[in-house]
């Protein structure tokens, strides 16, 4: 299994009541991909978070392999998400893949 877990931050030009409309967006549509990429095990977007945080929000997904993870990485139906509710709002992205054994 590989596991594939992103922090990202939200531009600072944002309020604070679009940034929590953009945490929704964001995870609507990444969890709405769940049955639909072969593949994809688990995925889980966490918009909620602690004082101490400096990220805003955390994908957290599971593959059944590393080919599944490129291949959800390519799928038209995760690249609309990505290019429509993440990447126009987000200015870091921090991402970590590895083999859970």
């Amino acid at each position: 299994m590989v596991k594939h877990i992103i922090l990202w931050q939200i531009k600072d030009e944002f309020s604070e009541d679009e940034k929590r409309k953009i945490r929704e967006d964001v995870k609507a549509g990444l969890e709405g991909l769940a049955g639909q990429i072969p593949g994809l095990l688990n995925i889980h977007v966490q918009t909620e978070y602690l004082s101490t945080s400096n990220a805003d929000m955390m994908l957290y997904s599971e593959f059944t392999d590393e080919a599944a993870l490129k291949t959800y990485a390519g799928h038209p139906l995760h690249v609309a998400v990505a290019d429509g509710k993440v990447r126009p709002f987000v200015k870091s992205r921090v991402c970590m893949d590895y083999d859970a054994y």
